[in-house]
């Protein structure tokens, strides 16, 4: 195995570039794509070198319920550092646990209590609430999902700036947004190394949306407009909170006052973005195989000193 086995709980620096130049270069819909793959994979390798130093680790410790042989020299020399990475590897993995089992159970809090308080509502793609407080969401659901907002944030927005908010709310449902900030949130938990990917996705679904709303009412003034009125008026709510963060305002009002973004699916190699791309690409290589070839490694030691 060698140091190989401690590679993919550092190579998630490598997507740190790509980080900050795909949210900036790339379209949000490919930059969102790109982050999140990187992110969940880079987090399943280093997840996976965890385990396998906790196995190294767990078997040092008196009274583990594991083969005696499996703590011999052979299966120790087969993992560098044993005594320190071994045990460390112990407590790490179980804090890893512990934050994304903590991540999805706030999440699954969130959207029934989100739930309970639609309850006795029309069943309706979009759901007003008698409330001064102005606010808005998007809802996901097992069906469509639903668009949530408050009669206080449709007062103080013109006809066209409601309907691009509908429709900014309506594209986080379609594309399922909250699908991917919950996986990006679990990769920063499985490696804190990722959390500039999550900052990077959380900003990316809402340029996203932000397109798709332009795209919707033909006018990118009017979204940032909305978008502009609606940071000013709205605070924290904490519903919102739980799916998807408001993004740097004043960067999103930016963008969609320039051009609109450039479709591509792959960005070249012979830019800034492309290099760092492909940089994070080979990271995620080179993490994968490092990965594998450490877990095929300790299985043949593991089983080569278990007894028949």
């Amino acid at each position: 195995m060698g140091v190989f086995v401690l590679l993919p709980l550092v190579l998630p620096l490598t997507a740190w570039p790509v980080a900050r130049l795909a949210e900036q270069r790339l379209h949000p819909r490919t930059a969102t794509w790109l982050l999140t793959v990187t992110a969940c994979a880079l987090a399943l390798c280093s997840t996976l070198c965890l385990t396998l130093l906790m196995v190294v680790g767990t078997a040092q410790l008196p009274g583990n319920p594991l083969p005696d042989a499996w703590s011999d020299d052979e299966v120790r020399e087969a993992v560098p550092y044993d005594e320190v990475a071994g045990q460390a590897a112990i407590p790490a993995l179980l804090a890893v646990l512990a934050g994304c089992s903590r991540v999805v159970w706030r999440h699954v809090r969130v959207r029934r209590r989100a739930e309970r308080g639609l309850a006795g509502l029309p069943r309706r793609t979009v759901a007003v609430l008698p409330d001064p407080e102005p606010y808005a969401y998007a809802l996901p659901g097992r069906s469509r999902g639903r668009v949530v907002v408050s009669t206080g944030m449709l007062t103080r927005l013109a006809a066209r700036e409601r309907r691009a908010l509908f429709a900014h709310e309506r594209a986080h449902l379609a594309g399922d947004h909250h699908r991917f900030l919950l996986l990006v949130q679990l990769a920063a938990r499985a490696n804190p190394f990722l959390r500039p990917l999550r900052t990077a996705v959380s900003y990316t679904v809402e340029r996203w949306a932000d397109e798709e709303a332009a795209g919707v009412v033909r006018s990118r003034q009017t979204v940032a407009r909305a978008i502009g009125k609606a940071a000013l008026v709205s605070g924290p709510h904490p519903v919102l909170a739980g799916f998807a963060a408001p993004g740097p305002v004043p960067r999103r009002v930016a963008a969609l006052l320039g051009p609109a973004p450039a479709v591509r699916v792959w960005p070249s190699l012979f830019t800034a973005v492309g290099v760092a791309a492909w940089t994070a690409a080979a990271g995620t290589m080179i993490s994968a195989l490092s990965s594998a070839n450490s877990a095929v490694t300790l299985f043949l030691v593991l089983k080569a000193a278990t007894p028949l």
